[in-house]
């Protein structure tokens, strides 16, 4: 079952004086952090109002209605922020990362099940998918259109061409 609420980012610091906290993204980018107008605070998600957001480093500058002082900023430090998956716009062929996670990885070509997706790692030149395989094995997979051949999200199925000894030290 697909979250409603994703973790997009963490409230890591209080930047000058009126109320901007620094947010460190758990995204794609930090510029689709500031593409949304509201974002949802903890576990409650309690919704708060962006007024307004920048990319600085890699980090995002953000300001919240109502939260105008330092204080009030240092206040919501380490506070997890959450979106809404109604409120962002994905591409036909786009996921949530979140929505894959313990799909089961499979052999396009013979079905054979190579395990479940646990995490997907995100190296810079193209992700890598961490499957648990059988025993508790880690088996690593690029992401890669020669590899990665279809992503059912809904079905919850990963099918793969591993390239030529991918996975041979696996067994």
């Amino acid at each position: 079952m697909k979250k409603q609420y994703l973790e997009i980012g963490k409230i890591v610091n209080v930047h000058g004086l009126g109320g901007v906290v620094k947010v460190m993204p758990w995204c794609d980018s930090a510029d689709f952090l500031c593409e949304f107008e509201t974002l949802y605070r903890g576990k409650m998600h309690t919704p708060m109002t962006v007024e307004r957001a920048s990319v600085q480093k890699n980090m995002v500058l953000m300001k919240f209605r109502g939260v105008d002082t330092p204080e009030a900023a240092n206040a919501l430090r380490n506070t997890i922020l959450y979106m809404n998956r109604d409120d962002a716009e994905l591409d036909e062929d786009a996921y949530f990362i979140q929505d894959i996670i313990g799909a089961e990885v499979r052999d396009a070509a013979n079905g054979k099940v190579y395990g479940k997706l646990r995490d997907v790692l995100q190296t810079g030149a193209n992700d890598v998918y961490e499957i648990e395989a059988e025993g508790g094995k880690t088996l690593l997979c690029p992401v890669i259109p020669q590899v990665v051949q279809k992503v059912d999200v809904d079905a919850g199925v990963i099918e793969i061409t591993p390239l030529e000894g991918l996975f041979d030290d696996a067994d």
